[in-house]
């Protein structure tokens, strides 16, 4: 039973320092020493408590972690500033043609051209934006 709180201990411990480090290493090898705290628990074998240790680490850090990883580095797919005002509505607030105008778009008034440039769109119209120009909005009008 001794032998199952070392590979405990060793087991939290690591997992403790893999929130220092966040390199998800600690955290596979940690794992790995709970699995040889359960082997140790159950055969009190130390030949075989390393060996399922070192098979679960390895395991563990060739096929869990790359997928961990992957899908931390990857970040939310959330998009800002500009970007995130392509394909939002506004209203016309002064006449937009191809040259200017205005609309209320996300609570402010932004200058405004018409994606198209023919006919003038009218205020209180609802648009799309189509594209942010500077500090323009590039606009459709919906149909």
């Amino acid at each position: 039973m001794t032998g199952a709180l070392i590979w405990l201990i060793a087991g939290i411990l690591l997992i403790i320092a893999e929130l220092l480090s966040g390199d998800l290493f600690l955290l596979m090898v940690g794992v790995g020493a709970l699995f040889g705290a359960g082997s140790a628990a159950l055969t009190g074998n130390p030949f075989i408590d390393v060996a399922v240790f070192a098979v679960a680490s390895v395991g563990m850090l060739v096929l869990v972690r790359p997928t961990l990883k992957r899908r931390f580095l990857a970040g939310p797919d959330i998009k800002t500033n500009t970007e995130a005002l392509i394909g939002a509505r506004a209203v016309v607030v002064s006449t937009v043609d191809g040259d200017a105008g205005q609309v209320k778009l996300a609570g402010d008034v932004w200058s405004a051209r018409s994606m198209t440039g023919g006919e003038p769109i009218a205020p209180g119209t609802s648009v799309t934006v189509v594209e942010i120009s500077g500090a323009t909005a590039v606009v459709s009008a919906e149909l």
